[in-house]
This record gives C-alpha cells, sequence and structure tokens, in this order.
C-alpha cells in the first residue's frame, strides 16, 4: 500500500473520531504556500483546531512529530487565520495512530 493511501485511511478515521467528539471540520489538507500542509483544520465551540495526523506500523508516528515539523504547521496555522481573517483562540493538535488505535493530543507545545 503506498504512503499516500496508508495516510488518506488515516486521515479519515481522524476525521470520523473528530466528528464523533463533536467537532466540525471545516476543511482538509490545507496547503500554506511553502510552509506545508495543515491535514485537519476543525472548531469545536469557538476555538480552531489546526490538527496533524500521524501514521504508521513497525514505529511509533509520534516521532514524526518534530520540532520542525511543528513549527511549520504554526506558521502555516497563523496563515490561515490571517488569510480568513480568523481571530478566535486557536491550538495545534495531532491524532496518532498506531495499528487500529487512536490517540488524540491536544495543545501540542515546542
Amino acid at each position: 500500500m503506498f504512503s499516500k493511501t496508508k495516510g488518506d485511511i488515516a486521515e479519515k478515521k481522524a476525521v470520523l473520531y473528530l466528528k464523533k467528539e463533536g467537532f466540525k471540520i471545516i476543511t482538509q489538507n490545507y496547503f500554506a504556500k511553502k510552509m506545508g500542509e495543515i491535514d485537519i483544520v476543525a472548531t469545536k465551540g469557538d476555538v480552531y483546531h489546526f490538527i496533524e495526523v500521524k501514521s504508521g506500523k513497525g514505529f511509533d508516528p509520534v516521532y514524526n512529530l518534530t520540532p520542525l515539523k511543528l513549527h511549520k504547521v504554526i506558521k502555516s496555522s497563523q496563515l490561515y487565520l490571517k488569510q480568513h481573517h480568523i481571530q478566535h483562540p486557536f491550538c495545534i493538535d495531532a491524532i496518532i495512530i498506531r495499528d487500529e488505535a487512536l490517540e488524540f493530543i491536544e495543545n501540542l507545545t515546542i
């Protein structure tokens, strides 16, 4: 199975989880110029959540959340908020999918 296909499957699982938890999905795969991509943009209440999805087998995908990756997600999130004229609180989250287990990590910091 190709890596893109695995990523798409993981993102679908993440979206289903978020919806079940009361999140509203705003967009997926938001590309922020040269800064990178945000997998999922969602809201819950008045808070915007910028969510990175990581999955893998044979290793722990949480290790793919490097300081450089988080920095890119933060910069991309700031660009998204600016482009859409949004002045709401926001946080950076991650969903880690290990085999069939899903872990939601809310409000990541570097």
